[in-house]
Order: structure tokens, then sequence, then C-alpha cells
């Protein structure tokens, strides 16, 4: 879908598992129209052929499609696990109007756990704040994966208010339970205490110790969140998390604000560069197209 769904009607609609269907049925339509062209609808069943190797596993239906030569993969090749986890603190239902960072997150999850689905990968759910609240089994069934649609469905109702933020600890706790090598996708706007970043980067790097992959879908609203873009007029200012308000006008602060936004999300892009994280800027106004392709290139790297 190359227009951006509009996250009010996704609320109103009220049915994540139709909704996501629809969203990657449509991706995966484009992408014969677009760069990742010759990945194609098979593209977890299949993956690049190497120079040298034996001919024999080429599909060459495929190749009469792509003009590339793709090799068939067996079912315990393309067996994957995947970890979900969504941030649900307050700050994450920002904007108010339509929970916006929250419906976002929902909706790319519920995309990516039907993708999975299609591909008889196993995904779980984890959803947290301060401590985990969530935490379902990894299955490929597709009655488990209907109930975590239901479970995200759940997501976007009224928010507990003041809910902070502690990923680091969350982070860890989960690294701790994952056994198997998997991909571990996280949502968020990264909103914690940034004196607690080398905690928080302390707990990626214990899930890449354990050799698992990281794909880091940095949730924003970008035109308020980053780039500070209210009208010049009275404003009260009211920190979600921890309900501390402030009055004043966005001129007042809007350089010094924009500075250090700036310095700190890249200190996170490049932290997570250190570590072999995927750190991917996730505005909620561009649409997901922006997190299958993410998730696509990474999962063809995968084996």
């Amino acid at each position: 879908m190359k227009q951006p769904l509009n996250l009010g009607q996704v609320r109103s609609f009220g049915n994540v598992e139709f909704l996501a269907r629809q969203l990657v049925e449509g991706f995966i339509t484009g992408l014969h129209k677009s760069p990742f062209h010759g990945f194609s609808v098979e593209f977890a069943e299949h993956r690049l052929y190497n120079t040298g190797e034996t001919t024999r596993h080429i599909d060459w239906k495929v190749f009469g499609k792509t003009e590339k030569l793709f090799v068939k993969r067996y079912e315990e090749e393309t067996n994957l696990r995947c970890h979900l986890l969504i941030d649900t603190s307050s700050s994450m239902y920002y904007p108010e109007a339509n929970y916006g960072k929250m419906t976002f997150s929902v909706m790319a999850a519920a995309c990516l756990a039907y993708m999975l689905q299609r591909q008889k990968d196993a995904v779980s759910l984890t959803t947290f704040a301060d401590q985990i609240d969530l935490q379902t089994p990894t299955k490929s069934t597709p009655s488990h994966v209907h109930k975590l649609f239901t479970q995200l469905d759940l997501l976007m109702q009224q928010p507990k208010p003041l809910r902070r933020t502690s990923a680091a600890d969350v982070i860890h706790q989960v690294a701790e339970k994952i056994n198997k090598r998997s991909l571990v996708v996280i949502f968020s706007d990264m909103f914690d205490n940034s004196e607690k970043a080398d905690a928080l980067f302390s707990a990626l790097q214990h899930l890449r110790h354990n050799l698992h992959e990281v794909l880091l879908f940095h949730v924003t609203d970008k035109k308020t969140e980053e780039d500070f873009a209210f009208e010049e007029r009275p404003y009260e200012f009211i920190d979600l998390e921890t309900g501390e308000k402030v009055k004043l006008q966005p001129g007042q602060v809007r350089e010094t604000y924009q500075q250090a936004v700036k310095t700190y999300f890249q200190e996170l892009k490049m932290r997570c560069g250190q570590y072999k994280i995927d750190f991917i800027e996730a505005d909620i106004d561009r649409g997901f197209d922006q997190i299958l392709t993410s998730y696509l290139v990474k999962r063809t790297k995968m084996k």
C-alpha cells in the first residue's frame, strides 16, 4: 500500500487481522513494480544462488519470472522464530486523537505476524512498559496467530495513565528467555530516560551476544516529536509518562529541543550500528511499506 493508512480509520474499523491481510497482499503485489522485483512473493522459500554450488536445486520457474537464480530452501532452512516486542508506555499513545504511535505499531506488528504466518514461521508477542505485560508462546499455527491479532486489537483501547518505559530491564528478560536463535523485532519510541541509554544498549547487546538478529523500529510522530512543528501560540505540554506539565510557546524552545532530540537519536542510531542492530526510523505518517521492506531485507539475509 503506497498511501499511508489513516490511523484514525484503523481504530474505527477495529479489525486488525483483516487490515493486516490487505496491507500485506497489497505490498507483495507492489513488489513486482518496485526495486525489490526479484525477491518474489515466495521470498521466504528461496535464497539467491551462490556461484559454484550445485545447480540441482535452482528454481527455473522463478528464474523465468525474475531472470535471477534462486535456490529452493527446505523446511529446516526456512523456519524462523520471530519475537515481536511492543512498548506500551503512555508516550506510545501519542498523538491522543488516534493513539498514533500505538496504532501504527499495532498495525505494523500485525502485518509482520500475517507475513510470518504465510511463511509458516513461528511468532510470539510481548508487550511491556516498566515490566512485561504479556508474553505469548512462539508458535506458527493459525489459531495462535489469530490470538495474537486479538491481543493487538486490545492494545488500541484506552491506555493506562502515567506508564513509564523500562525497555532495558524487559529486553534483558526477553534475552534470557529466548533459547533458540531468533529475530527480535522491537517497536518503541525510545523515550526512556536518556540517562539510562547505557543500560538500554547493554540489553540490546545481550540479544546480539546470544546470536539473535534485532530489528529496532524507532516509532515517532516526526512532525511534532522531532521537528517540533507546532503553531506559534501558547501550549501546555504534558509528559505522558510522568504527568509533568510546562506552559510555553514553541519558539522559545524549538531550536534547543531540536538539537537535543537530534543528538539523542543520532547516538541511538550510531550505537545500534556498532552492535549490528538494524535501526529503522519509523515515522507514523509514512505508512507501512517501510516496515515490511525492512523485514523483507532482513529475512532474505537470514539463513
